[in-house]
């Protein structure tokens, strides 16, 4: 049975967001560079509403930590393999120090080259995938990521899991406005999501997600705990779920989602898979008024009716400078995770 519950919440400004999360990663084994970026990460997260993905995440971080799975003091090594393909090598960091070193590569090459493409191998990626997709677009370029995880999210007319929850970003750039951006897991709700849903004694929508038996539900914690989640769009959803196992599996040169569970170790972290990034310059691809053509197309869109371009709700939380509300038993266990 499901019941909505009443969460205790916690007033926590944007720098106590930052503080918390960095105090909590140099408690347990991260160095002062990879504590900033992720830290910086998750504030953000909380600051744009993406509760999923911020503080959220953080135990699950110390949990790759402790057991030793994400070095938190390493760093990655970039290669460039041609003049438009960028390769990294994570070296088991966390994703967002792998990004940190390989975006700015991707960046030149492609406003250099017109197109091109970021390969990274042996990362631990466990946040939201708009960061990345945002500072390609904020660049005047258009980007494309996505990546793998474990098992998750059974093959339309399956009641097994085999593909991760398998996000996608697409981030197209504007002049003199924020990027349009999206960011979805393939997914019908990302397992965040979901756990977040369980947390807080919500329903999920039917079509969500499976029992562990195969039989439709709408409690998340039938999904999270044993079950399956289902493709969003069934069988073109399913389509698309395939091709991020192959693009950030195959052809990065790092494991699909089940050979990412043979290897790993369960503690509870993000494992170590791959990630595929394109970026493509609309200057040299165009050649053409690109910009006012698209801003008429997004326009035609918002005319249309009470109508969202993706990133907008983001970016409307992103003017609030204010405290967030944060889960109270979250700040508690995230404060016994360090020594304060």
């Amino acid at each position: 049975m499901i019941s909505n519950i009443i969460m205790a919440t916690v007033s926590l400004s944007l720098d106590d967001i930052y503080n918390l999360a960095k105090k909590t990663l140099l408690a347990n084994g991260c160095d002062e560079e990879t504590s900033n970026i992720l830290s910086d990460l998750i504030m953000k997260a909380e600051r744009d509403g993406s509760l999923s993905h911020g503080l959220f995440r953080l135990p699950a971080y110390i949990s790759g930590l402790k057991s030793g799975k994400i070095n938190g003091k390493s760093r990655p090594v970039v290669s460039k393999i041609t003049s438009s393909v960028i390769k990294v090598d994570g070296k088991n960091c966390l994703a967002p120090m792998v990004l940190e070193k390989g975006i700015p590569e991707l960046i030149k090459a492609a406003k250099e080259n017109g197109i091109a493409v970021l390969a990274i191998t042996n990362s631990h990626h466990m946040a939201a995938m708009w960061p990345e997709t945002e500072a390609i677009a904020e660049q005047g370029l258009v980007a494309f990521a996505c990546t793998s995880y474990k098992p998750a999210v059974a093959p339309a007319g399956s009641i097994k899991p085999l593909f991760g929850t398998n996000p996608i970003s697409f981030a197209w750039p504007r002049k003199n406005k924020p990027p349009v951006v999206y960011d979805m897991a393939t997914a019908s709700m990302a397992m965040g999501e979901v756990q977040v849903a369980k947390r807080e004694g919500h329903k999920v929508p039917l079509g969500t997600g499976l029992t562990k038996e195969g039989k439709d539900t709408t409690d998340p914690a039938e999904i999270a705990d044993g079950g399956v989640l289902l493709p969003f769009g069934g069988y073109k959803g399913s389509g698309i779920a395939m091709m991020v196992e192959l693009l950030a599996g195959a052809l990065v040169g790092d494991n699909f989602s089940y050979e990412t569970a043979e290897k790993d170790n369960n503690d509870g972290g993000p494992p170590s898979g791959g990630e595929f990034i394109l970026a493509i310059s609309p200057d040299k691809l165009s050649q053409n008024n690109w910009d006012e053509h698209s801003s008429k197309f997004f326009e035609k869109m918002k005319a249309m009716g009470d109508v969202r371009l993706p990133g907008e709700r983001r970016h409307k939380n992103r003017l609030d400078k204010g405290p967030r509300h944060i889960n109270e038993d979250l700040v508690n266990k995230i404060k016994s995770l360090g020594e304060f």
